[in-house]
């Protein structure tokens, strides 16, 4: 047993080196905060922006699942590496020396999906002088008559318990799906979308592609979706419009042959239930985005007016 006065003087001299070691440490945090530069604050958020984007495209996708495989075996990684399990390691530099390639193979659609994301960037909306405000009105008019059609023939053939299958085309074009079935280029309208889906009709076992608010081509075949955990309860329509939809960005209406229920599949997820109402609140969202900021600009621009109920 120390003395006091040892024990005493061996608790100083370690308190000093705490006090010293603290005082090294948060002079260091200080030098590296003086020394961070605008470039290295810009460097930093762009990517804690990359990492935050990638979680929210994987996120409810079987990507998900797959990280979290992978961030298990990181961990096993470790585990073993402490232990030193000459074995394991082995066979886990194995599986890592292997796994990019891997990875490339089981991620390819989220991959893909992610690329299309990131090529979506709609720089278009950069309109100087706003120039192209015409056309967007006109377009704007075009796809609200669309999304009435489209919406009151779901309807209609939700009544009937008459299968359909309507595709909305968004930034990805369907080029090589409409090459698989028939250009029609006409105006949708409640009658024309229900003779394209007619039972008799040749061109009702396929999809209806609708491109720039008109109905573009019928009769078109989609990739069925690779997602295992879909509902046995749900045939090959709801297949396919779910497979569009993780495949792109276009929105594809199914109605069941039968049940007769209107369901709507969007970025690889699939909603059922939808009403006539539901349906138009759901497409306006997504098609007319811009109608709350052109209504501002408007009144900004002609704030002489009287504002309309």
């Amino acid at each position: 047993m120390l003395p006091e006065e040892e024990w005493g003087r061996c608790m100083l001299l370690l308190n000093a080196q705490t006090v010293a070691s603290d005082a090294t440490v948060w002079e260091t945090l200080v030098a590296i905060v003086k020394n961070i530069e605008l470039r290295d604050i810009i460097d930093m958020l762009m990517v804690i922006y990359l990492i935050y984007k990638a979680l929210q495209l994987v996120r409810e996708t079987r990507a998900m699942q797959l990280l979290k495989g992978l961030l298990l075996l990181v961990a096993l990684y470790v585990v073993v590496n402490t232990l030193e399990l000459g074995t394991m390691r082995y066979l886990m530099q194995m599986i890592f020396q292997f796994g990019v390639t891997a990875l490339l193979i089981i991620f390819q659609p989220e991959l893909r999906r992610m690329l299309e994301t990131v090529g979506r960037a709609k720089l278009s909306n950069i309109n100087v002088f706003n120039l192209g405000h015409v056309d967007d009105q006109a377009r704007r008019m075009q796809w609200d008559s669309a999304i009435s059609a489209i919406c009151d023939a779901a309807n209609s053939l939700s009544r009937t318990e008459t299968g359909a299958l309507m595709v909305i085309e968004r930034t990805t074009k369907l080029g090589e799906i409409i090459k698989t079935g028939t250009v029609v280029d006409a105006v949708p309208s409640v009658e024309l979308i229900g003779n394209l889906f007619f039972v008799n009709s040749p061109l009702h076992d396929g999809a209806m592609i609708i491109r720039d608010g008109k109905i573009y081509a019928a009769g078109c075949y989609l990739p069925l979706s690779e997602n295992y955990e879909i509902s046995r309860d749900l045939g090959a329509r709801h297949r396919a419009g779910l497979g569009m939809s993780e495949n792109s960005d276009a929105i594809v209406i199914i109605v069941s042959e039968e049940t007769g229920i209107i369901s709507v599949a969007h970025n690889g997820v699939l909603t059922r239930n939808y009403t006539s109402e539901t349906l138009s609140q759901l497409l306006r969202s997504e098609l007319l985005p811009e109608n709350k900021t052109s209504d501002s600009e408007g009144k900004k621009a002609a704030f002489w007016k009287v504002k309309k109920p």
